[in-house]
């Protein structure tokens, strides 16, 4: 049994409730959300799960209540399992620059509530709000069209990335660029223990990336999320194929927003490490890393990008952004994907990869002006939120966005149980 089933077990057993000697009526804990300089609306937020509940829950039922000035209204949580659990609700409805929210932590069953969806069968998981889907995720095998080499096989990608409409925003196999797939994340031009192997340009023969296993699926109140292992594979390794990459990918989709309100909030998270004692060597390239290919419908002169920087398709390839908002229209109503880099990521805010001409690419590459090196024993983590909309968006509206991923509200405690 792996590490991550453990501790949500664990998590399971002890956070549903409180112990016997808790009072229904006395609030475990008491914390302050404050909004900072931005206006919230809707905005997901989580805390450390504080030490002490290891002895004082252990399996009934518990909820949060806002405190709010005609009493307490019950509020969904869910626990983020891992090595250090987090606490995950959302900061429901406008919260004005510079306001504070009060919560508290009571025992008792929580609020019924449209909860997050993971399901799976034998290809793909897909997570859905409701009855909305939001994203598939394929770890079995996809084929190419017929009459392409079975070299452009390929699994571990998201496709379909739907709209809150149920349009289809994402696209594989495109007939100019057959090795493209949704969404994914390959490097391109990479030296490996003396090899040139390119993990993007599946024809050539030289590297791919493969679904390895499934660590983990849950769905809830607050969110959905998976988490799922890969190996980016040097196909012409002396002796046969050799690993070069582990990669783990965690995405969770928040139950914020969904098909009434015109938009999905995701986040997608890769962690990477060299899977042996040889570096990954990664040269300046002009393309490789987070990639997202877009439906066949958002065609040049009808779609279009912006950044945060003002950047269109025009003058955006080459420029840095904390984000990239990419639009057009679909059969179910225009729609788009705000795109955003996280303060922490390598290179930020990152250089992009952005199309001229044509159908709508897109690609964060932090390997666009500088050579990088993954060194062997180190985790190199990749986080990126997607916020996914029906019409059309502003600048100021993907700022406010971006602001809730970058710098989130502020969660501080202020009482504990006694």
């Amino acid at each position: 049994m792996n590490r991550r089933l453990l501790v949500t077990i664990g998590l399971a057993a002890f956070m549903g409730g409180l112990c016997g000697a808790a009072q229904a009526d006395k609030p475990l804990l008491r914390v302050v959300v404050e909004a900072g300089d931005v206006e919230r609306v809707d905005t997901p937020v989580s805390m450390p799960v504080p030490p002490f509940w290891a002895q004082t829950l252990h399996g009934r039922p518990f909820h949060l209540e806002e405190v709010v000035s005609v009493g307490r209204v019950p509020v969904p949580a869910q626990i983020l399992p891992g090595d250090k659990p987090r606490m995950c609700w959302i900061l429901t409805g406008r919260t004005r620059p510079g306001d504070s929210r009060t919560y508290e932590v009571y025992v008792g069953a929580p609020p019924e509530t449209p909860a997050v969806q993971v399901t799976a069968d034998d290809k793909a998981l897909v997570v859905a709000v409701g009855d909305d889907k939001v994203l598939q995720y394929n770890h079995a095998t996809v084929p190419p069209p017929p009459g392409h080499s079975a070299l452009f096989n390929r699994s571990a990608f998201i496709h379909p990335v739907w709209s809150p409409a149920g349009a289809v925003l994402t696209n594989i196999h495109p007939p100019d660029h057959i090795h493209h797939m949704g969404l994914w994340m390959p490097w391109t031009s990479t030296e490996f223990e003396g090899r040139h192997v390119d993990f993007w340009n599946l024809g050539s023969g030289q590297g791919t990336v493969r679904f390895r296993e499934l660590l983990g699926r849950e769905g809830g109140p607050v969110f959905g999320s998976f988490r799922v292992r890969h190996e980016h594979v040097d196909l012409k390794a002396p002796g046969g194929e050799k690993v070069a990459l582990d990669e783990m990918w965690d995405v969770l989709v928040w139950n914020t927003g969904g098909a009434d309100k015109g938009y999905y909030v995701w986040d997608f998270v890769s962690t990477q490490r060299c899977a042996s004692s040889s570096p990954l060597h990664l040269p300046a390239y002009r393309y490789g890393g987070f990639g997202f290919r877009a439906t066949a419908q958002w065609k040049e002169g009808q779609a279009d990008y912006l950044t945060s920087e003002g950047k269109t398709r025009k003058d955006g390839h080459g420029t840095r952004a904390r984000w990239c908002m990419a639009f057009g229209p679909t059969d179910k109503g225009d729609a788009g994907i705000v795109f955003m880099s996280h303060p922490q990521n390598h290179e930020h805010p990152e250089p992009m990869r952005l199309w001229p001409s044509g159908d709508i690419f897109f690609n964060f590459c932090p390997v666009q002006q500088k050579d990088w090196t993954l060194e062997p024993g180190r985790d190199y983590v990749f986080r990126y939120r997607l916020f996914v909309y029906n019409g059309t968006l502003n600048a100021e509206r993907a700022e406010r966005a971006w602001q809730d991923f970058a710098n989130p509200p502020v969660v501080r405690v202020v009482r504990e149980a006694n």
